[in-house]
């Protein structure tokens, strides 16, 4: 038995939680977002459905990392909320 070593069981990642995310990617279209594995569009191997997942700057555009992280920002507009005058 080793001492003051511990052993990680095969392909544990001792305490990361998956790969990191690109807030950016430079070619989104290539790849499917819809778990950890990044499989190419064309090479999907999890099964996760018949067509890729679509990154979330390709649904929601530039700025997406940051929406509705602003507690202070009120989500809908207040000239939004008054009804308009008789």
């Amino acid at each position: 038995m080793t001492q003051g070593k511990t052993l990680a069981p095969a392909g544990f990642d001792n305490g990361r939680m998956g790969k990191k995310f690109p807030i950016r990617p430079a070619h989104p279209e290539r790849t499917c977002w819809g778990c950890d594995r990044y499989c190419a569009a064309d090479e999907m191997i999890c099964g996760n459905g018949t067509e890729r997942t679509q990154h979330p700057s390709e649904l929601y555009g530039d700025g997406w990392e940051s929406e509705g992280l602003d507690p202070l920002r009120p989500a809908v507009e207040e000239s939004a909320q008054q009804p308009p005058p008789p």
